[in-house]
């Protein structure tokens, strides 16, 4: 990304009381684009999504850390948030709506859809017990 307007890096625990924290700075980081409530609150469940992702998946609810990197260029927004934790076997599989490994906690099964609909991109890499990467990216304006 050239000529990058700003950057936000940020680490955290990978516990459920922190996902509330990591939808508002990333909100807050953002705001300064002026979305739309639409774009904020697409943004800020995204977020959502991928932060619980690393708790309940990532870390199985263990001790770990998540990394977000949030960058913004012109009226493009970047977002990755990162685990170290157990990994994705297999993505596409894990992307597919409804499917889960978590049925006994009663997930749904639909965090990356909804990643996929409120945003405009996503990327997803992942190595078994290494961790995960998701990248997604929004612009703004764009209605």
């Amino acid at each position: 990304m050239n000529d990058l307007k700003n950057e936000l890096k940020m680490e955290f625990s990978a516990i459920s009381s922190n996902e509330g924290f990591a939808r508002v700075a990333v909100g807050a980081f953002v705001a300064e684009l002026n979305p739309t409530v639409d774009e904020l609150a697409d943004i800020k469940t995204a977020v959502s999504e991928a932060v619980t992702n690393c708790i309940i998946h990532g870390y199985e609810q263990k001790e770990g850390s998540i990394w977000i990197h949030c960058q913004i260029q012109g009226r493009l927004v970047q977002i990755s948030v990162v685990d170290a934790g157990k990994g994705i076997r297999d993505i596409e599989q894990a992307m597919e709506p409804l499917f889960t490994t978590k049925p006994e906690l009663e997930r749904s099964g639909m965090g990356f859809a909804f990643m996929e609909a409120f945003m405009d991109e996503i990327e997803v890499i992942s190595e078994p017990w290494k961790g995960t990467s998701v990248t997604m990216r929004k612009t703004i304006g764009e209605g």
